[in-house]
């Protein structure tokens, strides 16, 4: 009986030491930028104006907005706020234009950087002394926040305003690095700097890159964040995911999003307009069966495919019955999206080839970053030669972005 009741009293002390190592490892997480400034670096804003450039992703770990705490702080003086695509607010679809208008919630004035203006211009800047960028990035070269923060510090420099970047985790996780490096004939708002496809970088450490290789000079100062390492899944940070743009909805959209968001450049849906964008992909004239047949036959690392239909409420295909595959990625640390990207378009490619278009509007060579990939999938090479294609300068980036890494 007394050797029953140390047996028990044994376990119940080892269970309740399992649940507090529980407990305690779900306490464990990632201190944002905004964080670290707030609890240590707040010198940096004192006694200065102070522009935020900013949308929905700027939060804290309980989901207030950095709009608030700096509003709301009797230390800081904000006194402009700061647009990139989709708006402070997130309220703007794709490629919609947002107006000069007047927050509702700070009575502050809020400056679009997407349409006519990508670059604060001096106007805009008039009542501020300092720039902050809190914006929580995918990962991906052909994602336009990295570019408003880019022209944003160009602005900041010509104005003689310090830039502060407050970083924030890289979705994708900060190891996989891959795809053709930009060519600079190709440049533009959704690839501005010859970086590749997927770069693996946070948003901070991609402005000390921007700001010394493509010599933006600005006086720049990222708040780094505590606890984040470069092998961690967004799930081990314990912080919100809020939507970055209204077609990311998941962080498992920005596993997929390397890989599908080429299908953009094609007359191939993406999944705009449905519950799953960059996830679902198809069109009327896709055979679904088949084509997740073929995808899966190919035994690509870390992804599955189900034949799925699926009628776009707008964008491609807006109201008309089309039929393509749902995309699973299984495994995100095997999954080589941008080999895997080029997979799903060529495979569509030789299956339809009277029916599948490269569109001009929204330019697939804009998208992958230069004009060769095309003409190689519509000559027949196979991903394997195009990968081999651009091995060479993905090699040469990957040295240079050594450098710049704040996290190691």
């Amino acid at each position: 009986m007394i050797i029953l009741a140390v047996f028990l009293a044994a376990f119940c002390l080892s269970s309740s030491n399992s649940v507090t190592a529980v407990k305690e490892k779900k306490k464990q997480r990632v201190s944002t930028g905004i964080e670290v400034l707030l609890k240590e670096e707040k010198k940096v804003l004192k006694g200065k104006k102070v522009g935020l450039i900013t949308n929905p992703t700027g939060i804290d770990s309980e989901l207030t907005s950095v709009v608030d705490l700096l509003h709301d702080d009797p230390e800081i003086q904000l006194t402009a706020l700061f647009g990139p695509e989709h708006g402070v607010r997130g309220d703007a679809q794709a490629g919609a234009s947002v107006d000069f208008y007047i927050d509702g919630k700070t009575g502050l004035p809020v400056y679009s950087l997407y349409g006519k203006t990508k670059k604060p211009t001096p106007e805009m800047l008039k009542n501020v002394e300092v720039l902050v960028f809190d914006i929580q990035d995918v990962g991906t070269r052909y994602y336009t926040y990295i570019y408003t923060m880019a022209y944003a510090m160009e602005a900041a420099k010509e104005n003689g305003i310090p830039f502060i970047v407050l970083d924030r985790p890289n979705p994708q996780g900060g190891e996989a690095v891959d795809g053709p490096v930009l060519e600079q004939e190709f440049s533009s708002f959704v690839g501005l700097y010859p970086i590749p496809l997927k770069h693996g970088m946070t948003v901070g450490e991609l402005a000390t890159l921007f700001n010394k290789e493509f010599k933006i000079g600005a006086n720049l100062k990222v708040i780094k964040m505590k606890g984040w390492k470069r092998d961690m899944d967004y799930d081990a940070t314990g912080l919100p995911f809020v939507l970055p743009s209204p077609n990311m909805p998941a962080v498992s959209t920005t596993f997929a999003y390397p890989a599908t968001g080429l299908i953009e450049g094609t007359n191939v849906s993406e999944g705009r307009g449905t519950t799953k964008p960059f996830e679902l992909i198809g069109a009327p004239y896709i055979n679904g069966d088949v084509l997740a047949g073929k995808l899966n036959a190919l035994r690509l690392p870390g992804v599955q495919f189900r034949a799925a239909s699926f009628t776009p409420m707008f964008s491609k295909y807006a109201g008309q019955l089309s039929h393509g595959v749902e995309i699973y990625v299984t495994d995100h640390r095997k999954f080589t999206a941008v080999p895997i990207g080029l997979h799903i378009i060529k495979t569509i490619h030789d299956l339809y080839p009277d029916d599948f278009e490269f569109l001009q509007a929204n330019n697939f060579n804009l998208l992958i970053g230069n004009g060769w990939v095309k003409e190689k999938i519509e000559d027949g090479s196979s991903v394997n030669e195009i990968m081999r294609e651009y091995e060479s300068d993905l090699a040469s980036f990957k040295k240079v972005r050594k450098h710049y890494l704040l996290y190691k």
